[in-house]
């Protein structure tokens, strides 16, 4: 499609999940998403930037141009119209699709991956794939009826980690379980209701295994057919008297027990990260750079484990999950 009018109208088309899937492609809102977007690899095929954004993002903008991506001046009508937020940030990349298959992940031998059954809130899906890539993960699988990775909401709640971490979409939980399981992970749900939680010191022990976390519905969870095909269920401990943390808040505590588990015993190199600063505690190392938790990788690339190898071990204790 031809011109600026034609250009816009396709880009309008985007924010509709079935015509994503037909053309492949999405829009990411803001300078994070468009420099983490740029610095990926991913394919952007075009920026639409307001005015005022141009000259506060020209650095950006110019690297766009750079690397021939088309740029179109729109309006902040038009912008507000294609961003689908109250308050847009003048800034939105047209980008192909990056996920990956399943077969592409197992075959990396993961260590730690989210895997996401029934979420249907693009904000909270966003945010676990955030707190996912902060944690080192090397996946996060969107199965079931999860929602679109793609929705506008889902990758501003990412804030740019959809591009530094391998993404599966559409792929059915048995089957996902299965290729894991398959590939060496545990597959842990995470469920308020068991008995047994992230504090326990057995529960921290097993989690030095490669683990899948199965994280349920906002709403109502795993249900008991989703959480027979985990080998435990786990509880986030609750030490105050709040009745549940929602989906986002337990992923985080899963998924750095996780991380840390995988860290423990390998020496300060290794169990140190960034701060959320992004500068890595006592070394002179660049963020971002080949092998750190923060390196953004082309979508697709295949990805190594982030943590020390350590010894598979069997898992006799439930760890705790949280009331998702």
């Amino acid at each position: 499609m031809n011109g600026a009018g034609g250009r816009i109208r396709a880009a309008r088309r985007l924010t509709k999940r079935a015509l994503r899937q037909r053309e492949r492609a999405f829009l990411a809102e803001g300078p994070q998403a468009v420099s983490e977007a740029l610095a990926s690899g991913a394919g952007v095929t075009g920026l639409f930037v307001t005015a005022p954004a141009r000259s506060r993002h020209a650095d950006l903008v110019a690297k766009a141009a750079d690397a021939g991506v088309e740029v179109q001046v729109v309006s902040g009508e038009v912008m507000a119209e294609l961003a689908q937020t109250v308050t847009p940030q003048g800034l939105l990349a047209v980008c192909d699709f990056v996920d990956v298959p399943l077969s592409r992940v197992t075959a990396a031998r993961p260590r730690l991956v989210a895997l996401l059954a029934n979420v249907r809130d693009p904000g909270n899906a966003g945010t676990v794939l955030r707190t996912a890539d902060a944690a080192g993960a090397d996946a996060v699988v969107f199965a079931d009826a999860s929602v679109d990775p793609y929705n506008g909401k889902c990758v501003r709640a990412s804030a740019g980690s959809l591009f530094h971490l391998q993404v599966v979409a559409g792929t059915r939980l048995a089957d996902t379980v299965a290729a894991l399981r398959g590939a060496g992970l545990r597959i842990v749900a995470a469920d308020g209701r068991a008995g047994v939680t992230l504090d326990d010191p057995g529960t921290r022990e097993a989690l030095a295994a490669p683990t899948a976390w199965l994280f349920g519905n906002e709403a109502w969870g795993l249900p008991p057919e989703l959480l027979a095909l985990a080998d435990q269920s786990v509880a986030a401990p609750i030490y105050g008297r709040a009745e549940s943390l929602n989906l986002a808040a337990a992923a985080a505590v899963c998924l750095y027990a996780s991380a840390a588990a995988l860290r423990s015993g390998s020496g300060p190199a290794s169990a140190s990260g960034r701060s959320s600063a992004g500068t890595p505690p006592g070394s002179a190392g660049t963020p971002g750079s080949a092998g750190t938790p923060g390196s953004a990788r082309s979508p697709g690339e295949t990805v190594g484990s982030k943590f020390p190898a350590t010894g598979r071990l069997n898992l006799t204790t439930a760890a705790p999950a949280c009331g998702c």
